[in-house]
């Protein structure tokens, strides 16, 4: 980057400050008014504006009277050179001197905004005239680390198809339900129980001579016959068809005793309550 500046003879003939009577004028805010917009036509800062006119915000109504220039007597600094420090930008230079960044790359020879620190510039345009010789240009900044490319996106993973669910239902079960739709004479709930032929003074025979301890595997319920006939095939929720086979003396209305060849398992059915469904021959 190139750039005009200073030799030390004419920064030292240039550079200082003087004492100068300024009139003060003042301003009458019109709607649509801006500090902002105020500044820059009278060549002055925010700051300044807000400082002579004490004010705390940047707010500012129609007809208000603005002070736009500084107090009579005033110091007005009048340097043409500036010497950039740690943390200055031309944006701050600009401000400070009531010039433009454009102004400044201007009279400079700028064709960059990077500046370094102790780079001298010219602040008016009259000083812009004393060349001096180029000064050495700072290292360029080192290249950024190369961005390593972004890993290829993995392909789509298809979804499995949802596996079918598994029927668990017992072929007695499935039978009974595949007869149910067209060969259901009656359907109830039922409080359901269960027993055993293997208990004390039982033996083993049903009431329609069903010998259970020989037929181990039998499905049988103990039923009201004026509910369920003898002898009827029944599906029981939970137990499967069975054979409508026994009676029993607490077994009466609504009521079913599930025979189950297990006193463990008979135990554990407990007391239920279950969907009946009385099937055609």
């Amino acid at each position: 980057m190139k750039k005009s500046v200073f030799s030390l003879a004419a920064t030292a003939a240039l550079t200082g400050a003087f004492a100068t009577s300024v009139s003060a004028e003042e301003y009458t805010v019109d709607k649509g008014d801006t500090l902002w917009g105020i500044s820059n036509d009278k060549n002055v800062t925010v700051d300044q504006l807000k400082k002579w006119n004490n004010l705390n915000s940047n707010l500012i109504v129609p007809n208000q009277k603005l002070t736009v220039t500084g107090n009579s007597e005033s110091t007005v600094e009048t340097s043409k050179t500036y010497t950039v420090k740690s943390g200055d930008t031309l944006y701050g230079i600009s401000q400070k001197y009531n010039i433009t960044v454009d102004q400044l790359m201007a009279w400079n020879n700028l064709s960059s905004t990077l500046i370094h620190p102790g780079d001298q510039f010219a602040v008016k345009a009259q000083a812009a005239s004393a060349p001096a010789p180029e000064k050495a240009e700072a290292p360029a900044p080192a290249p950024e680390p190369a961005q390593e490319e972004a890993p290829a996106p993995e392909p789509e993973k298809k979804e499995a198809p949802e596996a079918e669910p598994v029927n668990t239902t017992t072929e007695a079960e499935q039978s009974s339900e595949q007869s149910s739709s067209n060969d259901v004479v009656k359907e109830f709930t039922a409080e359901a129980t269960a027993y055993t032929a293997n208990c004390t003074g039982c033996s083993g025979v049903t009431a329609t001579g069903i010998d259970l301890n020989a037929n181990p595997n039998q499905k049988v319920i103990a039923v009201d016959p004026d509910v369920i006939p003898l002898g009827s095939k029944v599906y029981v929720e939970g137990y499967g068809v069975a054979i409508a086979g026994d009676t029993g003396g607490a077994i009466d209305g609504n009521r079913i005793d599930v025979y189950m060849p297990n006193r463990q398992d008979a135990l554990n059915f407990g007391r239920q309550e279950v969907t009946v469904k009385v099937l055609s021959e």
